[in-house]
């Protein structure tokens, strides 16, 4: 069995140790804020649902653009993507802190100042996310996502606490000031770090050509269709109880400003112990037994909240839940990661962003509409039998177990040598491998063929057929279509260590001389024009 790795040991990476104290930093002025705007909201308006629609405000943007910056993230430089992202959300940040001090925000406007700030957080998180991977060794990725998410709940377990004394100090409006200082330590940290530049001679992919490879690539992926099917679910049910503690802190418990801060500290601390609790339990325990027990987890948590009227034993329950969630998102996170190759990480993890914080956005809604509607303790019962649902859901769709896939680039591609002269957007380009196989080999053929047409597919080929001659039944010709000439080069390009086995089996199968035969063709339109078929004047038949 190999040696476990330390949760700390992606400490010893500077890069990562640099911008991972900056992000620190930050994500403190971030939990201010929340806090601000959370108990700003409960003191502007006395609808409940708008004061759960402060949480959805935040999550809505990252369901709607993460993919978007996903397929940025796969194609432009991730560090210039983070940069702007900080500076968009400082200049955000700074306009808000003003609206605050003016006394002009409406609940509305409120509303789309944390939907702004959402949008930054959209932008940056799938380059932030990808890039950890680019900062540390594939053995220590887990390590490393999970050490993220313990710098998050330190912010979590102290920010809160301290955005509650000052916006009961200084009013919500010196939490917006404190927040806006606090983003540019990490621009700081952005601007010193030089990541290594990417060699590729092919042209950029267009944003809808870059997202439809990566919906290809997640479609035929069916362990990361699994985990984005989990986090929804989990998003949706979870996101209770962090929508409604702010009418929990007021209503339930009678308490203020920094009774939630303190109540959202408890939620960060357990979030701590379940982080640093990590690596041990994925020792001992499935995934998909961790994921069962998060979810069970948060609705006992959801449970005793929803009961209590004592700000100290709602206090401690927190402990609970903020353990959970650590633990199942970023289980979710580094399965998406391990399973995916680095060409297409960013969109990966950003159709996982789409997933768990459009069920965040959703479920807070939900929780929201019905706190209006039939109560606090009601809404948060009812989401502890949502969370039920997430646990029986498990029997039927388990979450994988970390596989050791080597998702390096198997670099024996080579372009050949063409006789045409071709450009990269030359298309569309039809390929055709021939191969020679046994009869008695046809059954394990069609079952390596048809792993071998998912990850066709999943990289970017499409209209794939395999064909049997009908005068040779010994021959079979695989085909596939790629929209041009680069696609071509680049779905060649994409594959992995892993792809190379079903390719190598393959290759033993076939009985010809030398290796399968390729055929690369390009199509070409022989209909003559319109205007010489429909419009040609007939000939003159009395001549």
């Amino acid at each position: 069995m190999p040696d476990r790795i330390s949760t700390l040991a992606p400490f010893r990476h500077q890069t990562f140790r640099t911008i991972w104290i900056a992000s620190l930093a930050s994500n403190f002025g971030s939990l201010i804020q929340a806090v601000g705007a959370a108990w700003m909201m409960t003191s502007i308006s006395e609808s409940q649902d708008m004061v759960a629609l402060v949480q959805a405000s935040t999550a809505l943007p990252i369901m709607l653009f993460s993919m978007i910056a996903g397929a940025l993230a796969d194609n432009f430089n991730r560090r210039s993507l983070m940069l702007t992202a900080q500076v968009f959300m400082l200049v955000v940040s700074i306009t808000l802190t003003v609206f605050a001090y003016l006394d002009l925000l409406t609940p509305w406007l409120l509303l789309a100042f944390t939907f702004l700030l959402g949008c930054g957080v959209a932008l940056n998180n799938p380059s932030w996310q990808a890039s950890v991977g680019d900062m540390v060794p594939r053995e220590v990725l887990p390590a490393a996502v999970t050490i993220n998410s313990v710098g998050f709940n330190i912010t979590r377990s102290l920010g809160p606490a301290i955005g509650g004394a000052i916006v009961a100090a200084g009013g919500a409006a010196a939490a917006f000031a404190v927040n806006s200082c606090s983003y540019f330590t990490l621009i700081y940290a952005l601007l010193r770090w030089k990541p290594e530049k990417r060699d590729d001679v092919l042209p950029r992919e267009t944003l809808l050509r870059a997202l439809s490879a990566g919906f290809g690539y997640v479609v035929m992926s069916p362990n990361i269709l699994n985990v984005l099917f989990r986090a929804l679910v989990f998003g949706i049910s979870a996101s209770a109880i962090l929508a409604l503690l702010p009418i929990v802190a007021r209503d339930l418990v009678s308490g203020g400003p920094l009774t939630y801060g303190i109540m959202l500290g408890a939620f960060g601390v357990g979030a701590i112990a379940g982080a640093m609790a990590n690596s041990r339990l994925r020792e001992k325990m499935s995934s998909e037994m961790i994921v069962r027990l998060s979810f069970l987890g948060f609705a006992a948590s959801a449970a005793v909240i929803g009961l209590s009227s004592s700000a100290w034993i709602t206090t401690l329950a927190l402990l609970v839940p903020g353990a959970c969630w650590v633990l199942a998102l970023s289980l979710f996170n580094t399965t998406v990661q391990l399973s995916t190759p680095r060409w297409v990480v960013g969109r990966a993890l950003s159709f996982y962003q789409t997933a768990a914080f459009g069920g965040i956005a959703g479920g807070s809604w939900l929780w929201g509409v019905l706190s209006e509607t039939l109560g606090v303790s009601i809404a948060l019962t009812l989401s502890s039998l949502a969370m039920l649902v997430g646990v029986v859901i498990g029997l039927r769709l388990a979450l994988p177990q970390f596989v050791d896939l080597n998702l390096d680039p198997v670099n024996r591609f080579s372009a050949p040598s063409l006789r045409l002269d071709l450009q990269m957007r030359s298309g569309p380009i039809v390929s055709l491998v021939d191969y020679t196989i046994a009869d008695e080999d046809v059954p394990e053929f069609l079952t390596l063929m048809s792993r071998r047409r998912r990850i066709r597919i999943r990289d970017g080929a499409r209209q794939w057929a395999l064909m049997r001659d009908l005068e040779h039944p010994e021959i079979w010709t695989e085909t596939y279509h790629t929209a041009t000439w680069a696609d071509y080069v680049r779905h060649n390009q994409r594959r992995t260590q892993a792809d190379a086995e079903v390719w190598d089996a393959i290759r033993r199968l076939h009985r010809g001389e030398g290796g399968p035969r390729a055929h690369r063709m390009i199509e070409r339109q022989t209909i003559p024009p319109r205007n010489d078929v429909f419009h040609k004047s007939p000939p003159d038949l009395h001549h």
